[in-house]
């Protein structure tokens, strides 16, 4: 199986995660644990061990074997355009809470509320 890295690396826990055999990333120790894997021919138990470009992944155990590739140019710019996206998105929504919450803020203030009463709820 192949599999397209658009980052400088990524970790053991991570590409696990991503390839589907297993669900979170709590998981990756006991999994870790039972199963051998083996990175480029060796041994390996440590969940944060960067994997690149042109690394294998093993798990006998599955019959599995996880070759790490470079996409092609026209899959690196798609995923370019939607990490700028979801960039935009994230600042896009990072404001309008801002704003929200500062309006919010403005509408506190006009409230005035002695302090020394409890707040009292409905059917209390």
């Amino acid at each position: 199986m192949d599999y397209k890295l658009f980052t400088e690396y990524i970790t053991l826990q991570a590409l696990l995660k991503e390839v589907g055999l297993i669900q979170s990333g709590g998981a990756v120790k006991a999994y870790l644990a039972e199963q051998t894997i083996l990175f480029n021919g060796e041994d390996e138990k440590r969940r944060g061990k960067k994997i690149r470009i042109g690394d294998t992944v093993s798990i006998p155990d599955q019959g599995l074997t996880i070759t790490i590739v470079k996409p092609s140019q026209e899959e690196l710019v798609l995923f370019q355009e939607q990490t700028d996206e979801k960039a935009r998105v994230a600042k896009l929504v990072k404001k309008l809470n801002k704003d929200k919450k500062e309006e919010l803020k403005k509408g506190k203030n006009s409230v005035k509320r002695d302090k020394n009463k409890p707040v009292r709820f409905p059917g209390a």
